[in-house]
């Protein structure tokens, strides 16, 4: 019979508290593992790129243009910064206080700058060393224009650096008997036409592709044909060799007469490491379509290429050149792919702890509720040694006390209905020690 002063047992759908505590340290993993992804993950890419690019009218400023048409669709705005060319490109990245991006930077003036703290998204495109000179025969060697005026090009610009690094090569130097001539582009064409000079160097980041056209075309004026090709590329490695086939500059007069040779080093599209990766994509799918097209001094694709001369390439551009970009950035508009990135950036470490708790928090919970159940069995064992052995009156009295105790902490706590079946049986094992104790207590 059951005891008055025992509540009916209390069957509740589940236990708050036993939930609260199975579920908090669950609950708080996530947090730190939502904490920790939002800490190291990359933050929305931003809707502008700044690139500096080059003097006016060059071909680091017509190619910037071309970049800043292409991210235009897909929303992104490409902020031009005009340069003197190369070095001041080069320094601007250096420059930590410079709010710049990326920008173009030809091949052998990384001395000049930080190239340790740069990156680079692949070489996009030869930029071939051009050496325009008057004289009545051709010459073989720079070093027969000892004694001439020669324009370099302007400070700032990577024509000024590689033709100063040529021509010391070939004992030529600033103080020497050759006059170095601050001038380029336009200015050099016009004083190599007049006579003003005996030389020049032009180059894309300072010059024009019609200024280029005009010297090749122009009555008196011959380009230089560097013979030693082979010479120059060993020792200068990041320069490359290259041959204009006879004719290729113009068929009708058949320019060159026969197979010129130039040397060339590539210019690097050059970026800060905090380069957002999506930005990173975008300049490398805009250089594809920029420079993957064959041209005269170049094969359909070649460019632009993870070649590493004087910078590493990027991390993120080896992935695209791997595997491309990715799936949201390929369907999806720029803002709608962003958000989709981050958003399934921030699952994968969410599925990691969610999957494996999801079947270890159920566990966890009947793990508890079994050990409330099993700590009161432990008392009643204790109890049931003691009803079996002899007992004195008060013994007994206080004994089934203990047993209302138990029983009453059985039924007032809240107990799953998943756990009734085990709490009905405690409780007859509660009663068959309560009936041993009685037994002893009645009457012979």
């Amino acid at each position: 019979m059951r005891n008055p002063l025992i509540p009916r047992l209390r069957i509740s759908q589940i236990s708050w508290r036993d939930l609260a505590l199975t579920l908090g340290p669950f609950v708080l993993l996530v947090i730190v593992a939502v904490w920790i992804t939002l800490h190291f993950v990359q933050p929305a890419p931003p809707d502008t790129i700044i690139m500096t690019s080059g003097a006016e009218g060059s071909m680091f400023e017509l190619y910037a243009g071309r970049y800043a048409k292409i991210l235009a669709r897909q929303g992104v705005k490409l902020k031009i910064l005009p340069s003197q060319g190369s070095l001041e490109n080069l320094k601007r990245l250096s420059d930590a206080q410079f709010n710049v991006d990326v920008g173009f930077v030809q091949g052998g003036i990384a001395s000049l700058g930080d190239a340790n703290n740069l990156e680079s998204l692949g070489s996009v495109f030869y930029v071939p060393v051009l050496v325009f000179y008057r004289a009545p025969h051709p010459i073989k060697l720079l070093s027969e224009l000892e004694g001439k005026r020669i324009a370099i090009g302007r400070e700032g610009s990577g024509a000024r650096v590689l033709a100063e690094t040529l021509l010391k090569a070939n004992g030529i130097e600033a103080g020497g008997k050759s006059k170095l001539v601050d001038l380029e582009g336009k200015a050099a064409q016009a004083a190599l036409v007049k006579g003003a000079v005996d030389a020049a160097f032009v180059m894309g980041d300072s010059a024009t592709a019609a200024t280029m056209r005009e010297l090749i075309h122009t009555t008196g004026v011959r380009l230089f044909d560097f013979v030693q090709g082979d010479a120059y590329v060993g020792r200068f490695r990041y320069l490359t060799k290259l041959a204009l086939p006879p004719g290729s500059l113009d068929l009708g007069h058949n320019s060159p007469a026969q197979t010129l040779t130039m040397v060339a080093p590539t210019v690097e599209l050059i970026a800060r490491p905090g380069l957002h990766p999506a930005l990173s994509d975008m300049l490398i799918q805009a250089a594809q379509e920029v420079h993957g097209r064959a041209t005269l001094l170049q094969k359909a694709g070649e460019f632009p290429a993870p070649l590493e001369h004087e910078y590493r390439v990027s991390g993120d551009a080896v992935r695209y050149y791997t595997s491309g970009k990715s799936f949201a950035y390929r369907h999806l508009p720029f803002w709608l792919a962003s958000l989709v990135d981050r958003i399934l950036i921030l699952l994968v470490p969410l599925a990691v702890v969610l999957i494996p708790g999801l079947k270890v928090v159920p566990w966890l919970y009947k793990w508890r509720i079994n050990a409330r159940i099993y700590a009161r069995y432990g008392e009643l064992m204790g109890l049931e040694r003691v009803a079996f052995s002899e007992t004195t009156r008060e013994e007994r009295a206080d004994l089934l006390k203990r047993l209302d105790d138990i029983e009453r902490r059985i039924v007032t706590g809240k107990i799953p209905a998943s756990a009734a079946e085990q709490l009905y049986v405690l409780r007859q094992h509660v009663q068959f020690v309560r009936n041993r104790l009685l037994q002893q207590g009645a009457p012979p």
